[in-house]
This record gives C-alpha cells, sequence and structure tokens, in this order.
C-alpha cells in the first residue's frame, strides 16, 4: 500500500484540537492496519521547531520547515488564537503557499483558511471557516467565496473545514476518498464518533447574530422583525415600515445585511425554531406556526434546506435537559429580575 505523506504546520498559540483532531484520525487508521504498512506517515513542521506551544498550552514536539521539502500528500494548516500574529509572517505565508504547490490537497482547519486565502490560494473558489469568523474572511479576502454553513468545503485541490471540531470531520472524509468507506467508518467507530455528521455548522451556531446592521432604519427594523416573527412579514409591509419603496428598501437591506429581506426572514425563522426546539416541549406543528410558516410541509422543506435535519432528529441531538427532566433555560433567554 502506498504510504501517504501529511504534514501539519503548528505555530505558536495553533488550536489544540485542530491539529490533534485529524492528527488521531490518520493515526488511528494507522492503528487499525498494524498488520498492515501504514496508510499516513505524519509530520508536524513549525518554523519554531522543536517544540511548539499550543493555544492550550499542550507542547508539540516539531520538525523544522525544510524537513518537509519535497513532495507532500496533504498539507493541513491549523486556525487559533495565535493566527494574528502569524498572518503577519511573510516568509511563514510565502513557504505555505510553496509547500501547496507541491501537495497533492491542501486542507485547513477552522481560522487556518486565513492563511491560505493570505497565501493566494484560495482566490476565485469557495471556501469556509469558523461561523464567528465567516464575515470578517469575506471583509478581508473578497476574492474568496466563503460559505460560513457547511461542515467542510472542497474546491478542487482545496479543502477548508468549520469551527475546530470539524477538523475530525473533514479527516475522516479524507480517509474515505484514500481509502473507502469502511475504513473510514471503523476509524469513527473506534473514536467513537459519527462517521457523517447530521447537519451543516448552522445546526451548531446562531449565525444571524453576526449579520445585525448599524445602518439605521434597518438596525430598528431587524429587531422588530425578531418580536414579529409569527407574522407573515411580505417585504412590502416591512418596506413601509422603513419608510421606503419596496424596490429601494430590498436593496438597502441587501446591503447593509449582506442577503434579501425575504432570505433574512427565513432564516430568523429557522434560528428561532431552533430555539424552540432546544429549549421547549413544544410540537413540531405549534412551533411551525409560532415561526409564522402558514403551513407545517412550508417549515419542515426550510427547515431541512438549512439545518439539514428534520425538526424531529434536530430535536433528539441538541434539546437542552437536564438527567431529571426539564428543560433547561438556554442563555439566549432574558434574564429575569431579582
Amino acid at each position: 500500500m502506498r504510504q501517504r505523506r501529511v504534514v501539519i504546520v503548528v505555530y505558536p498559540g495553533a488550536q489544540t484540537l485542530d491539529i490533534s483532531g485529524p492528527l488521531e484520525v490518520f493515526d488511528t487508521v494507522n492503528r487499525l492496519m498494524a498488520e498492515q504498512a501504514s496508510a499516513y506517515r505524519l509530520q508536524c513542521v513549525s518554523p519554531d521547531s522543536p517544540s511548539v506551544a499550543t493555544s492550550a498550552g499542550l507542547v508539540v514536539q516539531t520538525d523544522p520547515l525544510d524537513a518537509a521539502e519535497g513532495a507532500i500528500d496533504t498539507l493541513i494548516v491549523p486556525g487559533g488564537p495565535g493566527l494574528k500574529e502569524t498572518l503577519t509572517d511573510t516568509s511563514f505565508v510565502t513557504w505555505i503557499r510553496r509547500a501547496a504547490a507541491r501537495s497533492r490537497r491542501v486542507a485547513s482547519v477552522c481560522g487556518g483558511a486565513f492563511l491560505l486565502a493570505e497565501a493566494g490560494l484560495l482566490d476565485g473558489r469557495r471556501a469556509t471557516t469558523h461561523w464567528a469568523f465567516g464575515e470578517q474572511m469575506a471583509r478581508r479576502y473578497p476574492e474568496v467565496t466563503v460559505d460560513p454553513e457547511p461542515i467542510y468545503v472542497r474546491d478542487g485541490p482545496y479543502i477548508t473545514s468549520a469551527g475546530v471540531s470539524t477538523g475530525i470531520d473533514m479527516a475522516l472524509a479524507l480517509v474515505e476518498d484514500d481509502l473507502g468507506a469502511a475504513c473510514a467508518l471503523e476509524a469513527a467507530k473506534y473514536l467513537v464518533l459519527y462517521f457523517k455528521r447530521p447537519g451543516g455548522q448552522t445546526q451548531f451556531s446562531m449565525v444571524l447574530d453576526t449579520q445585525l446592521t448599524d445602518q439605521e432604519p434597518i438596525r430598528s427594523l431587524q429587531g422588530w422583525i425578531q418580536e414579529n416573527l409569527h407574522r407573515t412579514l411580505p417585504v412590502s409591509e416591512l418596506a413601509e415600515r422603513a419608510n421606503m419603496s419596496p424596490r429601494h428598501f430590498a436593496r438597502v437591506f441587501a446591503q447593509a445585511v449582506g442577503m434579501t429581506p425575504g432570505q433574512y426572514v427565513r432564516r430568523l425563522r429557522i434560528a428561532r425554531a431552533r430555539q424552540l426546539l432546544e429549549a421547549t416541549d413544544l410540537s413540531v406543528r405549534q412551533i411551525s406556526s409560532r415561526c409564522g410558516f402558514t403551513a407545517i410541509e412550508t417549515f419542515l422543506r426550510a427547515f431541512a434546506a438549512v439545518v439539514g435535519l428534520t425538526p424531529a432528529q434536530y430535536r433528539h441531538h441538541f434539546q437542552l435537559r437536564t438527567h431529571s427532566g426539564p428543560a433547561v433555560e438556554p442563555p439566549w433567554a432574558e434574564r429575569r429580575s431579582a
């Protein structure tokens, strides 16, 4: 069996799980295939060799960057709090660009996509990153089409994964590409992981929290929409509240928020539905009505399109419950006065 060389780039303050997650997946495959030749040759390299402290203080033993000369099968770049300083290290960014040129495929975890973009590797391509940084990445690198929702995105030889633990999902997908679904499934079972995690990245975050504009009257209207999701909310009514013609309003809203009014209301309805599924025992039909869907079939289709799960599946995975029963008050609930 051909041994594939996997090189993970480490820098001070890199996210620990961005490094260890993919490493454990590939190493698990090697151990499960112990009677055969190892499928992967793993190597960590760093400009700060021989040892680098990650964001959690874990010290990783690394080889120097020049030890990674020659052909690379898979180059992996992590994210982490140390990313800010690392992005200004032009020699390191140049090394990534040159190493990518001799790699069969290049992958990033979480904020590692910023380093790939800084190196110009994602220009004209679609990519993802941690949901909290999607808007920032889109502003900083306008040549990159940033999609903050998927667990990971493939575009040619580049694979970018979302927040932190999604590097594990990505690594399992790479194993499946290399060695087949049965091998990847065996590794996932051994690590007690989903082989293919249900849904997209949106199920783990309130993406719309990052999309509140500071432009009036749109910001005030966003607050009003939040309080009136049970209503039908046609664009004509929203435009009237903003004292604009529907056509002008649609253009101003899209420029301020980054999506059409209809898309925004739909996403907000789904976000509210997720909250109710997590924190209440309301039926799916009741939740559909409270979130402004006139037909439950429309709600089911919209929810599955955004989240990647049915409402029942989402509730099964994410309902906030104590061991004894009642739902835990979610962090977005209003605080009660003393």
